[in-house]
């Protein structure tokens, strides 16, 4: 048992042994590992995320009074927003760590959905939704 030996040495029997000093390095690097998970994000922290965008008809008009559904596919709550005179809908406080997915409808029409991924790392996505022409 030298004092060359960093990490760890041997004893007569040929037994391996970690110094103490290791140990304890190893155990509170492994206490903080957690912390470098959640890429800087506190905890507690309230959501930074939104999302925005047109709702257009199938002829590229903008669309007042489209209804635009966001479904938290986690959770499966529904949050809803009613477009503003110029097509345009807005939705703050999204969670980064969840999909979420889009869809708008306007007196009978629908437009597809859309999805915003958590890999999106965007803080402010731009999705417009087109209708679809009636069936």
């Amino acid at each position: 048992m030298g004092a060359t030996g960093f990490m760890s040495g041997t004893s007569k029997r040929g037994e391996v042994y970690v110094r103490p000093a290791v140990l304890l390095t190893l155990a509170v690097l492994l206490a903080f590992a957690p912390c470098g998970l959640t890429q800087g994000k506190k905890k507690g922290e309230p959501p930074n995320r939104s999302v925005q965008g047109l709702v257009t008809s199938p002829t590229d008009q903008s669309v007042p009074g489209a209804v635009v559904q966001l479904k938290n596919t986690k959770t499966l709550e529904i949050r809803s927003f009613i477009t503003k005179d110029d097509g345009s809908y807005q939705f703050q406080g999204l969670n980064p760590d969840i999909d979420y997915e889009l869809k708008a409808d306007y007196q009978g029409a629908s437009s597809s959905t859309k999805t915003l991924s958590s890999f999106d790392t965007r803080k402010q996505a731009i999705i417009n939704l087109k209708l679809n022409k009636k069936r």
